[in-house]
């Protein structure tokens, strides 16, 4: 009998990956956007992200209304999400003091020890080294721009390192 290899993790951002602040409205405080804003969601990168070899999961302050709002503007079924769990005190001063983002630890734990990609505008080389440290498997946290979003570039990085894995 065959074992059924897990396609990797594929953690995806909404504000700067999928709405890039470039020219136009900014980033709403509440963490929501409107719909005008909601427009500038090009459906082209849904299909792109849709023929990736993984699987998709929503690792934004969205949550499931990024199921709601995000994916059928973009074409994608509904995706898992990531819920952020409340961080102890410990961990929130030792992410501060290595420069963490905080929904490092969250997605390594929801990894589970499954490759992954992570796909933010906010991610450092500090998250990087704590990642390659504390996860097992293969993973890739890639910067994007969050004045441009995702690029053909950018989509050429993570189906490179997608299929390598």
């Amino acid at each position: 009998m065959s074992e059924r290899k897990e396609r990797p993790l594929l953690f995806l951002d909404v504000y700067g990956p999928l709405l890039p602040f470039g020219d136009g409205p900014q980033r709403e405080p509440s963490g929501t956007a409107t719909d005008s804003h909601l427009t500038r969601l090009d459906p082209r990168v849904g299909l792109r992200l849709a023929a990736l070899p993984c699987e998709l999961v929503w690792a934004t302050t969205w949550e499931e209304e990024a199921n709601t709002d995000i994916a059928p503007r973009l074409g994608l079924p509904p995706l898992p999400v990531v819920t952020w769990p409340e961080t102890s005190d410990a961990h929130e001063r030792e992410d501060k003091w290595f420069g963490l983002h905080w929904k490092t630890r969250a997605l390594v734990a929801w990894a589970d020890g499954r490759p992954f990609v992570w796909v933010d505008d906010e991610v450092t080389d500090a998250d990087r080294d704590w990642v390659s440290t504390h996860h097992p498997a293969p993973a890739l946290l890639h910067h994007i721009a969050s004045s441009r979003g995702l690029t053909n570039e950018d989509f050429a990085v993570l189906d490179q390192w997608l299929r390598a894995t």
